[in-house]
């Protein structure tokens, strides 16, 4: 039988060096690897190509994924479920690494109940949300991509006497924010995680404009969904102008860390190992406090991504 990858949901930088390694790895252990292109609709459209080494050759560096990636509603259908099965089958494919979220291994949780498709997640979102790991390829990236940004627009801030509300991605977790928040020396950061205290951080940055303060820099996530609020509150009550900057779909390109490198030939190479090694596995790996592990798709569905509660304490002066 063969062994295939592919990627789905979001992409994000690391996907790439995964891929390589998958392929590398594979070959030579004397396997048959697969790239899936368009990832869920790619399985039922038999977008599934026989990989090589010039597939894979300079991609490491490359942000994104060369395999491209896909939502599918059709393969939360039986029947493009079993389309997509009997495509894998033709080739004789049963075991698969997919890169991806926590919606993408829940489709395919479902589709290893229903056709016995072995296959080994590998978390991969910026969003850094999944539950069971501390750690999910491409966040490393996006955060650099972030200060980047934010250093960035310090430099116009300071030279205006204004106040700059950047607004980063992450769905309904604060992690992005809140990391950045911390490692760029915002005075505000907003995520869902925290409650927060608009006429004490007022009060607060009145008092450090009257001391000489000549610039704000307010974090907010995308979750918080509190942007526009945090913008005319800070031009309203606090006095200063305010301009909103959003960095969107930036976050999930550019080229992979050396961190985020690391880490995905790591993901990749224990991945495929551990699917040559099974039977029957449908299990994610994780980095949890520092080590590597593999977790059942049932728990990784068993709960909600929690962020660090000593993380969180050092957004306590950003938020009141």
């Amino acid at each position: 039988m063969a062994i295939a990858i592919m990627c789905s949901g979001g992409d994000s930088a690391g996907m790439n060096p995964a891929i390589k390694t998958f392929v590398d790895r594979a070959l030579v252990l004397g396997e048959i690897p697969y790239l899936i292109y368009d990832g869920l609709e790619g399985i039922i459209d038999n977008q599934i190509k026989l990989a090589t080494h010039e597939d894979v050759g300079g991609i490491v560096h490359k942000g994104g994924t060369i395999l491209r990636s896909s939502r599918s509603k059709r393969f939360f259908e039986y029947a493009y479920r079993e389309k997509a099965y009997q495509n894998l089958q033709d080739l004789e494919i049963d075991k698969v690494v997919v890169l991806g979220g926590d919606g993408s291994f829940r489709a395919f949780g479902q589709f290893y109940k229903d056709f016995g498709i072995n296959f080994i997640g590998i978390p991969a979102t910026i969003d850094n949300d999944i539950f069971g790991t501390d750690y999910c390829l491409g966040v490393d990236t996006a955060l650099n991509v972030i200060r980047v940004a934010i250093d960035q627009i310090r430099d116009t801030a300071s030279s205006f006497r204004r106040a700059f509300v950047v607004e980063t991605m992450g769905r309904d977790c604060g992690y992005l924010a809140l990391v950045s928040s911390v490692t760029s020396g915002a005075e505000v950061c907003i995520i869902p995680e925290l409650s927060y205290d608009l006429e004490s951080l007022g009060k607060r940055l009145q008092a450090e404009i009257s001391e000489g303060r000549i610039y704000t820099l307010c974090i907010v996530s995308e979750g918080a969904k509190a942007t526009n609020e945090i913008a005319k509150w800070i031009q309203d009550d606090v006095g200063m102008q305010a301009r909103v900057t959003i960095l969107g779909h930036t976050q999930r390109g550019g080229n992979p860390t050396v961190y985020d490198r690391l880490m995905a030939f790591k993901f990749a190479r224990m991945a495929v190992d551990k699917l040559l090694a099974s039977d029957q596995v449908h299990d994610v790996v994780v980095h949890k406090d520092s080590e590597f592990d593999f977790v059942s798709i049932e728990y990784i569905n068993s709960g909600k991504y929690e962020i660090d509660p000593e993380l969180l304490q050092l957004a306590d002066r950003m938020v009141r």
